[in-house]
């Protein structure tokens, strides 16, 4: 049964459970020191974690760029994966971007990641193309997948 769970923004005491995750989920995992550039120098970039029960079991990032949203990042540590965390992680992302201004969202997933492309088809993306040879681990495409994100109710839209 899934606990309490909370999400925030990452922090840099994260850091070292974010990178726990990421050598668990990326044959290239990004370093420690790119995500405190993340956090500390990247003024377009926003990143969440999913925190369960007080242990951060997932994180996401996304950079923002006038109306566009570009996911850098998402991942759920193995031992939480399967229990709709993904998903939720994505929507908390889709927020933050819309509350950042953002329009459209779009990010790269790998071809033989069905599972992956199934949950970004379920929150609205669609395919539109491939960057070939996009991952250097194995030279695999990357599809390239875009989100129209629903726009803020206004006040006068509200009443």
């Amino acid at each position: 049964m899934i606990g309490i769970m909370e999400y925030r923004r990452m922090t840099l005491d994260d850091i070292p459970r974010i990178m726990e995750i990421e050598h668990k989920s990326f044959s290239l995992p990004w370093s420690q020191e790119a995500f405190a550039l993340e956090l500390t120098q990247n003024h377009f970039a926003k990143y969440v974690v999913a925190v369960l029960d007080g242990l951060v079991v997932g994180y996401g990032g996304t950079w923002v760029i006038i109306d566009e949203a570009h996911v850098t990042n998402i991942a759920i540590h193995p031992d939480f994966r399967g229990k709709k965390l993904g998903e939720e992680l994505m929507k908390q992302l889709m927020v933050l971007a819309i509350a950042h201004g953002a329009e459209r969202m779009t990010l790269e997933v790998r071809v033989s990641n069905t599972v992956a492309q199934n949950l970004y088809l379920k929150l609205g993306f669609l395919s539109h193309g491939i960057r070939k040879g996009y991952y250097t681990d194995n030279n695999e495409d990357a599809m390239i997948m875009w989100a129209d994100l629903p726009r803020p109710m206004t006040d006068v839209e509200m009443e």
